[in-house]
């Protein structure tokens, strides 16, 4: 490997950020047994990743070398890899391990947000394949001997409240016998009082205890329905799933949430999406297929939400062309699908007919009509968005078009799962794909595109800044020595390198859409915290990069960086015997992997100077005694006695945030005026920003995209305003959330994950937590300078 610099001799753990950096790794990274040691995980998760090869003297080296480049931060993979890599996972399956992935069908959307997986699915007219008012008649079941059957009335109480029949907060002293009748009646409705007299030939499904059972029942419902027969009855057996609370292994012991959540999702499929189905007029709009779809995914998707593993991350796209387009722009804010991130799908013909497009062109008033609902509707509510499709890189090259169509589903196994009630749809939803005008879409942030009927792509982060070999205090920002520039640069490439080489050898693990991994071999590595690189590297601020002279230097690494990855990509995939990678250059949003150390987040700028970052964990205090219930996350009660402030939450009843004071490591490195929050940048310096990242290291070739959030404050540019820069800047960029919002204040929102505080209140609450190390990661120092107050 050219330009090697991370030996085997193991080097020093990095430290993690103090505060949030800390509370992040306790949350989602480390496992007891790691002793709360970053160079302890850096050690499992290379084992796993290169165990995927086998063993052997050649591969010991590149493991080290792995482990060391991890541990220092240099390499920081994607929170998912951190979480879940060790020596098992040769035996896992990819999904667990992916970020990214797309999804045809809503059992396949469900399979994989089970196991962890960000999953975009396109809504368009021409590739939905399933009426769900030709469902069969839905029965469902729940033994009675089950521990989780409601009986008493705090069980009664508690199904009451699950089922969203009883307010969240009745308790069960509250639970009064109109109240119990209601609960009672439902569940009399809702659930079949035994299997002893089914209705001739009625299908009877029984769930197995695991994501894949789980899956496999709605795979049965949707190839009933896409078969059209809703003149039969199918009855799911949820008695064999595991009691609520029950550790789930897979997921590092993570509770289970039973069969219940199960159960309120397929009711509310049943209730909400396949009874009003079977007796719509087709000739109307109401819950058209591809509505219907829209649907069923967004009640699948709320049971992966509540199931204490992780948020259900989905991207919702539809074609700007189809007759639908208005409704399902209006979807979000007025049918309270809060499940996926929804966004437009464009192209240069949608942009050309809204400058040129006559009066009398149905096709330019159809693009009139979708960006000004789309952008009244943005400007309100945040969504939708827009992304180009024309500019995906699978439409670009035509990638997607040679996608084979298989009829027997083996585009679709792995060893853990094998498709067989749905193989013709999923044949059918192919055939449509192959004829598509927009046969990709994106994963749920944007940076990624995939195959519509199904695709991965894993990616990592590699964070140049944390590669410097000398302390950061040690010389002036931009005037490294030679002795540290030039072995910095080198372990830059190297990660960049043993980046590319650990995600080659993610996409050989056993995996559901095994052939269109081995057809692309996707992988997407990009950098993180660019700002603080750029400042301490070359001693340049946001608006010195968006001067090319000025920041020539910073620019010209970039680019070699991105022709190293594209080069080791293409290479090592030779003498793996695979496929050369589609795409290999991405920037992801590196929420999780940022926040380690303290770093802004990928292509983005801070959010602000410093803030409280509210973060949330599972549990809740007890009404009367205080005492925190039974099932809460034991660091609630460790924060809450070193007296970080917490707030209980009333919009996702039995969670609870906690805010960490938080000053972003730029304003730590002495950046002063050099620093350039998200709100101070204008959106043509932050557009100019994007075009500069795709120029130079997403490049032309086998590249991705660039995740970003643009903000536009409302409070400084009005409707007309923010027409006029989506119009004119949009186009131009390949990938952009451009996001209308208000100040802080003005949201009206429970809590947002970033509340900026003044200078004097954050003192106060960081002088009320009792926690030294807290005080260690502020910084006084350049809290103070920075402010230009002294706030004690």
């Amino acid at each position: 490997m050219p330009g090697g610099s991370f030996g085997e001799a193991p080097l020093a753990a990095r430290p993690l950020d103090r505060g949030m950096g800390l509370a992040v790794g306790r949350r989602t990274v480390f496992r007891p047994e790691d002793g709360e040691d970053f160079g302890r995980v850096a050690e499992r998760v290379a084992a796993g990743n290169i165990g995927l090869l086998g063993a052997g003297g050649a591969l010991e080296t590149e493991r080290a070398r792995l482990r060391n480049a991890i541990a220092t931060g240099a390499l920081l993979t994607s929170g998912r890899h951190l979480q879940h890599g060790d020596a098992a996972q040769p035996g896992r399956n990819m999904e667990v391990f992916t970020n990214c992935a797309t999804a045809i069908t809503s059992f396949a959307e469900f399979y994989l947000l089970l196991n962890g997986s960000g999953v975009g699915r396109a809504y368009d007219d021409a590739l939905i394949t399933t009426d769900w008012g030709q469902a069969p008649t839905l029965g469902l079941y729940l033994s009675p001997d089950h521990a989780d059957y409601p009986r008493d009335a705090a069980s009664l109480c508690r199904f009451g409240i699950e089922m969203g029949l009883l307010p969240w907060d009745t308790t069960p002293e509250r639970f009064g016998a109109t109240a119990e009748a209601t609960v009672r009646g439902f569940l009399a409705e809702g659930l079949l009082p035994s299997l002893d007299a089914l209705p001739a030939g009625a299908v009877l499904h029984r769930v197995e205890d695991s994501r894949e059972g789980w899956a496999k029942a709605v795979e049965v419902l949707e190839a009933m329905a896409f078969r059209a027969e809703r003149d039969r009855t199918l009855v799911i057996d949820l008695s064999a799933i595991r009691p609520a609370g029950s550790p789930i292994r897979g997921m590092q012991g993570r509770p289970s949430s039973g069969p219940i959540s199960l159960l309120r999702g397929l009711i509310n499929i049943r209730r909400h999406v396949i009874e009003p189905a079977r007796g719509r007029d087709p000739e109307s709009e109401a819950l058209q297929p591809w509505e219907q779809a829209l649907l069923v995914d967004h009640h699948l998707s709320v049971e992966v939400q509540v199931g204490g593993a992780r948020r259900a991350a989905r991207m919702a796209t539809k074609s700007w062309r189809d007759p639908g387009i208005r409704r399902f722009i209006r979807a979000k804010s007025e049918g309270g699908l809060w499940t996926a991130n929804h966004s437009v799908m464009v192209d240069r013909a949608f942009w050309r007919l809204l400058r040129e497009g006559g009066a009398g062109d149905p096709l330019a008033a159809q693009a009139r009509m979708v960006f000004d609902e789309v952008t009244a509707c943005a400007y309100i509510n945040g969504e939708p968005g827009f992304i180009n499709g024309d500019l995906l890189e699978d439409h670009r090259t035509g990638a997607a078009w040679n996608k084979p169509v298989h009829e027997d589903g083996r585009d679709f196994r792995s060893a853990r799962y094998q498709v067989d009630a749905a193989a013709g749809l999923l044949a059918e939803a192919s055939r449509r794909a192959a004829r598509a005008r927009f046969p990709v879409t994106t994963n749920p942030c944007g940076e990624i595109a995939l195959h519509v009927t199904g695709g991965y792509c894993v990616i990592a982060d590699f964070a140049p800044l944390l590669a410097c070999p000398a302390a950061f205090g040690s010389f002036r920002p931009g005037a490294a020595p030679g002795d540290v520039a030039a072995p910095w640069d080198r372990r830059v490439e190297d990660a960049v390198r043993l980046g590319v080489r650990f995600l080659i050898r993610a996409n050989r693990m056993d995996a559901l859409y095994g052939e269109e991994v081995a057809r692309t071999n996707r992988i997407g590595i990009g950098p993180t915290g660019l700002h603080e690189w750029a400042w301490m590297r070359f001693g340049l601020g946001f608006r010195d990069l968006l001067d090319e002279r000025r920041a020539a230097p910073f620019w010209a690494m970039l680019r070699r960086l991105s022709a190293a990855a594209k080069d080791e990509a293409v290479a090592y995939s030779a003498t793996l015997g695979m496929a050369p990678p589609t795409t290999v250059t991405t920037v992801k949003p590196a929420g999780t992997t940022s926040k380690l150390f303290g770093l802004t987040e990928g292509a983005h700028l801070p959010a602000r100077r410093q803030y409280l970052r509210w973060v949330q964990f599972r549990g809740t205090r007890e009404a009367g005694t205080g005492a925190w219930a039974p099932g809460s996350d034991p660091l609630l009660a460790d924060y809450a006695a070193r007296g970080y402030p917490l707030r209980a939450l009333r919009s996702f009843p039995g969670m609870t945030v906690v805010g960490f004071p938080t000053v972003p490591l730029a304003q730590r490195l002495g950046m002063e005026e050099a620093l350039v929050t998200a709100p101070e940048a204008t959106p043509e310096e932050q557009y100019r920003w994007l075009r500069l990242l795709e120029a130079n290291w997403i490049g032309a070739e086998r590249g991705n995209q660039v995740s970003y959030t643009l903000k536009v404050y409302t409070d400084r540019h009005d409707l007309d305003a923010f027409r006029a820069i989506v119009r004119e800047h949009q186009p131009q960029v390949r990938c952009c959330s451009v996001l209308p919002s208000r100040p802080d204040a003005e949201l009206g929102y429970e809590y947002l994950p970033e509340e900026e505080v003044s200078t004097a209140r954050f003192a106060a609450l960081v002088e009320n937590i009792r926690d030294g190390a807290v005080r260690e990661a502020v910084d006084w120092a350049h809290l103070q300078c920075a402010s230009g107050v002294c706030p004690i």
